[in-house]
Parts: structure tokens; C-alpha cells; sequence
């Protein structure tokens, strides 16, 4: 109460003037202590919540444990449903779960966050004036990191702007890496015939708890969108395939990564890396591996993001278990077994390059023409006509294009054409647009002089989390553009959860179809463009070779 009566009186001792007010913010950005929201606690089927008013008047509700520790015999194990009696004071982000820390340097560093394995928690933004009765649209978003990173605590994952745009935003942990995702034959008998896939059931069951109570936070229940980015993208596919999420949203949001087609382990694959892992950490059965420290089993796993080369068993993410993945995403899609919900397929023009790197690095037109001929070898000349470039000008945006063409942008329009059939809309995006970064500042993991629109840039626009790239160190120097653009794609979203499609009139877009074979550019402009489909189709029966010592992804993918 302190800070907050001095607030006041500098206010009203020197109203007017520019310093007062930086230092009136600086004092209310210093006060970390819980602002009561009047009408709390919340009751939920957990129990009871207190949250904090942030002071822009958004609610929010932060660190709700939406099941119980996944500890002891609950590590790999199922989640379970966590309840508490007294009122749990949510006033601040849990810990991310076990993973690696991020070096200070990269992009992607917002502040040093804690680790632990108790991190099944729900961060809940909600408008200043929301009320059970209103039935606000509900985002729900889901980390991506390579399934081996992420966390809901990162800044640029925030959701205060959201909610001063009208929608109540959600986002949470869940298990990675080992902890997630490791299958093995005890587990197998232990569970009933499957096992693994742990983190995807935690996305689950935070979907059922948004499900069963964000009514009570001003949401709407039946208005759910879910979105994800990169691996995220992949967990929103995965909870599109599995049944155990049907009827939890309405519509489905993959940013980098909306593919229906590509094969996932199996479970008997996943076991024989689940034994290669007790081997590693010299347990004697599945007993003694849930008796390790964390940091055993983390150190035991292989890791190439964040500028790491840890050498490990690598767990491979999702799983065709039986269980939650019954079976192949493109047997699931074939047989319509999945959710038809409106999807929005996306990517950006300078995404994941995934064979690429060597069109993608080139700045002259001979070293895009030697790039064509070292992955093309004698269909170089069909490439370069498919793919022309006409100066050095043209080599950056040409050879990302083709890149992309060749992956996301493929599997964006492929994942239109699948599920066209079966009467599915999907509206399909492009991020173009840089962003503008102060000049010479220095990223350890992105050339700022060079970078495209990156893997992951569209996400501050989606959110209205812009500054978060500047609290640490100013990074960027945003224009009112890039403010707008990120207000119209924020509007995009909430429009989809309000009416099951993204169109608006500031940003009109259309349902992809066979006759309107175009994307959406999110860029210097919002426009659209036709997909080039004579590429894509030459592009999908000329894979390069893979190489035999292929680039190590020393960026995250988050």
C-alpha cells in the first residue's frame, strides 16, 4: 500500500510533466505485490483462485496447477486432477518444466526463469469488465520448442494485450523432453497397453479444465480456439487428430507446422529409445529411473537448441501410442477421423529452411546457381527456371520462397487439400513482414543485418507482446505499421473464436479452395497471392539428399 499511496502523490504533486510520469511507471512496474480483484476468489472445479489486476485493469490469473504434480509415481504417468481447499493466490507463472536454460544473448531471452518438475500450470488473462455472463472468445495457445523447450512464462506469450482486445487468453505448461515424452515397456504394462505422450496428455487435460471452467473467468466455453507454434503448431494437429479432444474448441490455429501427413514413431520405436534411455542412466528397472534427480535424466538427453550440441538419446516427441494417437496422421485424416473445426494453416518466408540451407545462405546468383546444382545436381536447370532470379537482388527472397515452397508452404496448402473432402475450411497465411530491429544490435542466434521474417516473428503480432523484445535491451524500433498489423492479426483471432472464421473488414480473407488456391501475406501490406503450384508439385518429387553432415539447429524453435 506504501508504493502505492507515493504513486499517488507524485501524480498529484506533478501532474503534467513528462519525467513524473516515467517515474509514476516505474515505481507501478516495480510493485510486484497482489492487487485484489473484486468478486474473487473464482470457484472452479480445482477449487478456489485469487488472481491480481494488472494495471492496465486486465485479470489476471496466473501459475493454477490445472492437475497435480506429475512427481514421485506420477512422473510418466498420466495427469491427474489437482484439488485444494483453502483459496490458491494466482499471482504469478509457475516454473517452466524441466528443460535447459536459455544463454542471455538470443532473441528469445526474456528474464531467467525457474525449472522444476511440479509445472502443470495455467496462466488465465482476462478483460477488466469480463463476467460469466458475457461469454468472452477464449485463445488458448500452446507452446512450441522442438517438444525438448518452451515455457507459458515467456513474455512474448503473454496474455494482457489479448485481453484488452476483448478475449480471454489462456496458455500452460507441459511436459518435454524425457519427461514428456518417453515410452518404455513397464510403462506400457503399467498403463494398459500405452505409454508416452505424456505432454500431449497435459494439453488435454488443460483444455478439459479450460472446458469445465473458464465460464467462470468470462469465457466462453463453446468458443475456444487453440493455436500453437512450431512444435506447438504440431501439439494443436495432435489434439485435432486425437479423440480424447473432441468437442474442447472450435477452431485450430498451426503457425509453422500444419502437416497431416508426416508419419509419427511408433510406439514400439518410442519403447526401444525408452530402453536406450534407462541404459544411458544405468537404472535397473522403471522403479529406479522415477527415483533419479531431474537433472540425471535431463543431462541423458540429447540437445541442439539454444547453441547446445549435448549428445544424448533423443525423445522424439509425439507418438502413435493407440491411445492418444490411435493411429497415422494421414490414415486418421483419410478415414475423417478427426475434429472438423475450421483450421488456419501459417508460415513465414524465412522459416525453417529443413534441407535447404544452402539456397537459403546464398547472396550473388552464382552461389544460388551452385546451390541449385549442389541439391539438384542435372534437374538444376528445371529449378532455376521454376525458381529464376534476375540479380543478387533477387537471390534472398527467391531461395527462401523455394525453401518454403518445399516445406511449410507445401504442407500449408496440403493440409487445405486434405481436408477439403470433408467439408473443413482452412484459411492459409504467410508472414512476411521484418521486423524492424535497432540498428547494430547484436543477437546470438539471428544476423540482424540479414534475418527474414524468422521462424516464430509472427508471434508477437498474433499477441500485441511487441515490447516484450525490448525488456530486456532494446532490440527493436517499432513502427505504428507493425502496431496495426498486430492489432488486425489479434482482431483475426478473436473472430475466429467468436464466429469460427478469421475475416474481418480490416483484413478480409478467404477459405482456401481448389479455386481460390491463394494465401494470405501478412507483411509491409496484408494482400494475397496465388501459391505457386507447378514449384511445389516439382519440388515434392525432387528432394535434395540429405546431407551427410547436416546444418546443427543451434536456434530454438519456439
Amino acid at each position: 500500500m506504501r508504493m502505492r499511496t507515493l504513486y499517488r502523490h507524485i501524480l498529484a504533486s506533478t501532474a503534467g510533466l513528462a519525467v513524473t510520469m516515467a517515474a509514476a511507471s516505474a515505481l507501478m512496474a516495480a510493485d510486484r505485490s497482489m492487487q485484489p480483484i473484486m468478486g474473487d476468489p473464482v470457484q472452479t472445479e480445482s477449487g478456489r483462485i485469487a488472481g491480481t489486476q494488472l494495471p492496465s485493469g486486465v485479470r489476471a490469473y496466473l501459475g493454477i496447477p490445472y492437475v497435480a504434480a506429475p512427481t514421485g509415481d506420477l512422473r510418466w504417468a498420466p495427469p491427474q486432477p489437482a484439488k485444494w481447499t483453502g483459496i490458491f493466490n494466482a499471482d504469478r507463472k509457475g516454473p517452466a518444466c524441466i528443460q535447459v536454460l536459455r544463454p542471455h544473448d538470443i532473441n528469445h531471452y526474456f528474464g531467467e526463469e525457474a525449472t522444476a518438475e511440479d509445472c502443470l500450470t495455467m496462466n488465465i488473462w482476462a478483460p477488466a469488465a469480463a463476467s460469466p455472463a458475457q461469454k468472452r472468445p477464449v485463445v488458448v495457445f500452446i507452446y512450441g520448442g522442438g517438444f525438448t523447450i518452451g515455457s507459458s512464462g515467456m513474455a512474448n506469450y503473454d496474455g494482457e494485450a489479448m485481453a484488452k482486445a476483448g478475449a480471454v487468453f489462456v496458455n500452460f505448461n507441459y511436459r518435454v523432453g524425457t519427461f514428456g515424452f518417453l515410452a518404455h515397456p513397464e510403462l506400457t504394462r503399467e498403463q494398459g497397453g500405452a505409454s508416452g505422450n505424456y505432454g500431449l496428455m497435459d494439453q488435454t487435460a488443460a483444455l478439459k479444465w479450460v472446458r469445465a471452467n473458464i465460464a467462470q473467468f468470462g469465457g466462453d466455453p463453446d468458443k475456444v480456439v487453440i493455436m500453437g507454434q512450431s512444435a506447438g503448431a504440431g501439439s494443436v494437429a495432435a489434439q485435432v487428430l486425437s479423440p480424447a479432444a473432441r468437442g474442447l474448441f472450435r477452431a485450430a490455429v498451426m503457425s509453422s507446422g500444419c502437416n497431416l501427413r508426416a508419419p509419427k514413431q511408433t510406439l514400439a520405436d518410442a519403447e526401444k529409445t525408452g530402453v536406450a534411455m534407462q541404459e544411458k542412466l544405468g537404472a535397473a528397472s522403471l522403479a529406479a529411473m522415477r527415483m533419479l534427480p531431474a537433472d540425471r535424466i535431463l543431462a541423458a538427453q540429447s540437445e541442439t537448441q539454444l547453441g547446445l550440441s549435448v549428445s544424448g538419446v533423443r525423445i522424439g516427441g509425439p507418438i502413435v501410442d493407440g491411445r492418444v494417437l490411435p493411429r497415422q496422421a494421414a490414415d486418421a485424416v483419410a478415414a475423417g477421423d478427426f475434429a472438423h473445426v475450421p483450421l488456419v494453416a501459417g508460415y513465414n518466408s524465412d522459416d525453417m529452411a529443413f534441407g535447404f540451407e544452402a539456397l537459403t545462405s546464398a547472396t550473388t546468383m552464382a552461389e544460388y546457381t551452385a546451390a541449385a546444382t549442389k541439391l539438384f545436381g542435372a534437374d538444376a536447370a528445371a529449378f532455376l527456371k521454376l525458381y529464376p532470379v534476375k540479380s543478387d537482388a533477387d537471390v534472398r527472397s527467391t531461395a527462401r520462397r523455394a525453401a518454403q515452397d518445399a516445406n511449410l508452404a507445401a504442407n500449408a496448402r496440403g493440409c487445405a487439400s486434405d481436408v477439403a473432402g470433408a467439408g473443413v475450411p482452412v484459411f492459409i497465411n504467410s508472414y512476411t513482414r521484418r521486423h524492424p530491429y535497432v540498428p547494430g544490435v547484436k543477437l546470438a542466434d539471428q544476423d540482424t543485418a540479414t534475418v527474414g521474417a524468422y521462424h516464430t516473428a509472427d508471434i508477437p503480432y498474433w499477441f500485441g507482446t511487441q515490447d516484450a523484445y525490448n525488456s530486456i535491451r532494446p532490440t527493436r524500433v517499432w513502427t505504428e505499421w507493425d502496431r496495426t498489423l498486430s492489432r488486425q492479426m489479434m482482431n483475426a483471432l478473436i473472430a475466429l473464436a467468436e464466429t469460427g472464421s478469421p475475416s474481418t473488414a480490416a483484413m478480409p480473407w478467404q477459405a482456401w479452395s481448389a479455386k481460390n488456391d491463394s494465401v494470405l501475406l501478412l507483411g509491409d501490406t496484408v494482400t494475397t497471392a496465388r501459391f505457386n503450384v507447378a514449384g511445389q508439385q516439382w519440388l515434392a518429387t525432387h528432394r535434395p539428399a540429405p546431407s551427410a553432415t547436416p546444418p546443427r539447429l543451434s536456434r530454438p524453435r519456439d
